[in-house]
């Protein structure tokens, strides 16, 4: 199962890899270059898939918790100021994607989506201390009665140029569904109360929709 945003990518690179593989067929004549330039143009097409994969996720619906909204290693935890949109502080949990990280980002609670913010920017690498506020980035805000709310960013990285939302502010969303897409690498930083209580690690790998992230009573 591919993601949407990877269809049109997808058939453009399907085109290329069959033409160019038919013309290496036609023109080369060395036999070890024509096999090694057409098993190159088969890589890249499962490269391209794999990057695009969107499997289906477990969410076991609970009010009382945040999951992963991304697949990835586990690069921050720590008590931030939060300057955008709570301005207090606020415990931050950061997950950064690797281009072979399954890139759809997903809803960490459900329930009203409250802020939903584009802001153009730079593309250092994800992992930058000022990449959440200098890159190129979404806010959204989800809320509901029993975990309060809840703030994800996502954040390009350096080869990330497209990042897709699709939270529209006063949506009610589901925990664990498909919030929106980056392409080619990045990172997503969760912005959780205070007397959230963390369930993840330094280093841990999550599972976008499936890890919880952290707890609340």
């Amino acid at each position: 199962m591919f993601h949407k945003e990877g269809y049109k990518i997808i058939l453009i690179t399907l085109v290329i890899v069959i033409g160019s593989i038919l013309i290496i067929d036609r023109f080369i004549d060395l036999t070890w270059l024509r096999f090694s330039l057409m098993i190159g143009m088969l890589i890249l097409l499962l490269l391209i898939l794999q990057f695009f994969r969107n499997p289906k996720r477990h969410t076991i619906l609970d009010s009382h918790a945040a999951v992963s909204p991304v697949d990835g290693k586990v690069v921050v935890i720590e008590e931030v100021f939060e300057k955008e949109v709570f301005k207090d502080k606020r415990i931050q949990v950061s997950v950064f994607m690797s281009p072979i990280n399954v890139h759809v980002t997903r809803y960490p609670i459900g329930g009203n989506v409250t802020y939903s913010k584009y802001h153009p920017g730079k593309f250092l690498v994800a992992w930058h201390p000022k990449s959440s506020e200098e890159n190129e980035r979404t806010t959204v805000v989800v809320e509901n009665d029993n975990f309060g709310k809840i703030l994800y960013r996502q954040i390009a990285g350096a080869l990330a140029k497209r990042i897709v939302n699709y939270a529209n502010i006063e949506d009610h969303v589901v925990q664990g569904s498909d919030s929106g897409f980056i392409k080619f690498g990045s990172r997503v930083d969760l912005y959780l109360p205070l007397d959230s209580d963390i369930k993840v690690e330094l280093n841990q790998n999550v599972k976008g929709g499936e890890t919880v992230i952290a707890t609340k009573p």
